[in-house]
Order: structure tokens, then sequence, then C-alpha cells
């Protein structure tokens, strides 16, 4: 009994201190150096850091993790204050959803269009897969020279329940409008016609994915293509490829974004990331709680999905763009 009310102490504080930090946490309505009486020139830093997934984060349990929404409502803030002149966005991040990174991706460039703010790459420990794709279209990308980055390519992991439950004494009848309405149900192996429609599918996103290289790198895309595989690079190996531009982390990238923005001296930096500590502290105690398969379930989310997304080998089917 007195474990349980320490642990609802403990809940109930980390949730009031969750609040204190404002409503506006979430939304990423506060930034660390924003303010807008203060017109002194600057170089805003948004973070994506995390799986990259799509919306906002849900609730005080959300996990932590690259959120299109909030990401991309932060870069439209930095594209319309006026005192930033240049905008780092800062990736450590093994990527994600297609369509997230893709919205993240469509903003860089309209920021590029239609303000002419340059665009810094900060790669941190991880810039793979999605987290090359929100990265391609920066003027300029920056890695650390330990860098892993790369994974150009597509990939969804559909699991074979049957077999499972056949062994719990499960069963599940399926009622469709379609011959291929559950698809990728994974409560029956894929037939080979299954297999044509998914790859299908990625075939299209990887064409998608090639094209973003090939236009923000400045790359024939045939020549992508003959990289992009899905292997990942170091940063030596990226630069090589002029997947990168230099070595540097994020103090140089910031340097680097104050110089291409025309600021002379130490610039203000407006960081729309350092903020909901309490929030990560939160989700990083209960989030791990329940089970992500569970978690699915309860979400009734579906049981499969077609990401940007470098998550090294595994021992299941595994259906890829190439």
């Amino acid at each position: 009994m007195r474990v349980i009310q320490t642990l609802y102490s403990i809940f109930i504080a980390l949730f009031l201190l969750t609040l204190s930090c404002g409503v506006g946490v979430l939304l990423g309505s506060t930034a660390t150096g924003e303010d807008r009486f203060d017109n002194r020139k600057a170089v805003a830093v948004i973070r994506a850091e995390g799986p990259i997934s799509g919306g906002e984060p849900a609730g005080f349990l959300a996990s932590e993790g690259a959120y299109s929404d909030v990401i991309v409502k932060q870069l439209r803030r930095a594209a319309k204050n006026d005192s930033v002149k240049a905008i780092v966005l800062r990736v450590d991040s093994p990527g994600g959803g297609i369509t997230p990174s893709d919205e993240i991706r469509n903003q860089i460039v309209k920021i590029r269009k239609e303000t002419n703010k340059p665009v810094i790459a900060s790669m941190g420990s991880t810039a793979a897969s999605g987290g090359y794709y929100i990265s391609a279209p920066a003027n300029h990308i920056m890695a650390n020279e330990t860098t892993i980055t790369g994974s150009i390519g597509v990939i969804t992991i559909i699991p074979n329940l049957q077999g499972l439950l056949e062994k719990v004494g499960v069963s599940a009848e399926v009622l469709t409008s379609g011959p291929n309405k559950d698809l990728g149900s994974g409560l029956a192996p894929l037939s080979e016609d299954d297999r044509q429609i998914l790859q299908a599918v990625i075939n299209d996103a990887y064409d998608r994915f090639v094209q973003v290289v090939a236009e923000g790198r400045g790359i024939d895309p045939e020549s992508v293509r003959k990289f992009a595989d899905g292997r990942i690079f170091t940063a030596k190996q990226a630069k090589e490829l002029k997947l990168i531009d230099g070595y540097g982390d994020l103090p140089e990238a910031i340097e680097l974004a104050a110089d291409l923005g025309g600021i002379n001296g130490e610039p203000r930096v407006i960081d729309y990331g350092e903020r909901g500590s309490a929030l990560g502290l939160g989700a990083s105690l209960f989030s791990g709680l329940v089970p992500r398969p569970l978690n699915n379930i309860l979400d009734n989310g579906p049981i499969f999905s077609i990401n940007y997304l470098y998550i090294g080998r595994t021992g299941s089917s595994i259906i890829m763009g190439r």
C-alpha cells in the first residue's frame, strides 16, 4: 500500500511540475532567448531529436521525439521573426514516418524560398533515413566526425501473428469490403499479390527520397541511387559522397549560421528546444511501463507503417525500397 501511495505522490508531483512549466510547453510557445522586445539579430535553433512522428505530443505521458507539427510551427515562427536572420536545425534522429519527415522538409524549402534565411543542418550522433531526409534541403549540412548518417531508403516491418495466436488459442474472423482491405494486418502471411502492392507503395516513397536528396544536394538522381540502398555512412564517407558539407558541432553550426545570416559578432541564440524538461522527465519515467505493442492495440492503430527509418538488422520480414 505504501508503495502505491509513493508512486501516486511522485506522479502528482511530476504532473504539477509539468503544469508549472505552462500550457505552452507542448505547443512550443516558449523558447530560450526569445523576447519580442529584443530586436538584436539572432540565430534560431530548432531541434529534431528522437524518432520523427506526426502531430504533437499528447498528454503528460507522451513519448519524447521529433513531432512534425511542433517543428513546423517552430520553423514558421522563426521565419516570421524579423530578428532571426538564420536557422539551425539540430538533427539527432534515426528518422520515422514518411509524411512527418516530408512535412518538415517542405517547410524548410518554403522558408529558404520565401525568406532567403539560411538554414544550417547540424547533425548529432545520428541523422539517418528520415533524419537525413529533413537535413537534405538545408543550405549547409554540418556533422560531427563520429555522426552516423545515410540509410537512404524505405522500410516496413509486418509481423506475422498467426502462429502466436494459434499457440494461445485465439482466432480472428476478418470481414472486408475487398480482398486487399486487410493487407498487412499480420493475421496471415503475405501473399505474392500483397507483396507486389506493398512494394509498389514503398518504391514510390523511395523515389521521393531520392528526389529530395538529389534536389537538396545538387546530385544527379541516378548517382544518388548508386549509394541509396539503405546503408549507413560515417561522416567521412558522407562528405566524400557530398551528402554533408563539413565537420562541426552545434556551436560551429551557430557560428556559420550567423555568418551566412550577416550577423557580426556573437549572435543572440533563440533555442526552441530548451524547455519542457518536466514533460520529458515524466515521459521517460512512465512511457516505458506499457509495452509498445499493447499501446498500439489500445490505440487501435495500424500494426505496421511505412517509414524513412534506420533500425539496423532484424530477424523480421522486411520490405524495403532499393
